[in-house]
């Protein structure tokens, strides 16, 4: 199962790649979206069952990178990459501000539940992709609360 879902990326990564060169994509974005999907599998193979990746709430600023299920929890999980630690951690990049608006994100998403007095957290997974080496994900559950 591990062999086929590193396959699986493989090829979706050399799709992204190929993609975001043919549209001259900013290589931070190609970093970004590669990350996403690393975690997304990451994710995947540590139980969670996802049901969104890149939800948005109309006028509302920002995007919740992933949302899904760990057991009876919905887990709003929050994706950074860096192909380098070298500056800073990637968690670092996740202050105040940037927590208000997945906190706002999330209050949204929770009104249009049919149930949504469920168990709620949020998680933070930092990704980094070093040239010639394996994707190193770190998984921080409950990175920060309600307030």
């Amino acid at each position: 199962m591990a062999l086929l879902e590193r396959t699986r990326l493989r090829l979706f990564e050399k799709f992204v790649f190929a993609a975001s060169r043919r549209r001259r994509e900013a290589e931070h974005l190609a970093t970004g979206r590669h990350g996403e999907l690393a975690a997304y599998f990451y994710l995947r193979r540590q139980g969670y069952v996802l049901t969104a990746r890149g939800w948005r709430a109309g006028l509302l600023r920002g995007d919740l990178d992933l949302i899904g299920w760990e057991g009876g929890t919905l887990c709003f999980i929050e994706v950074k990459t860096r192909t380098t630690r070298d500056v800073a951690t990637a968690e670092a990049a996740v202050d105040e501000d940037k927590r208000r608006t997945l906190r706002r994100l999330a209050r949204h998403y929770l009104r249009q539940l049919p149930q949504n007095d469920v168990p709620v957290r949020f998680d933070l997974l930092s990704v980094y992709l070093e040239r010639g080496k394996t994707a190193e994900i770190e998984l921080f559950r409950g990175a920060f609360g309600w307030h």
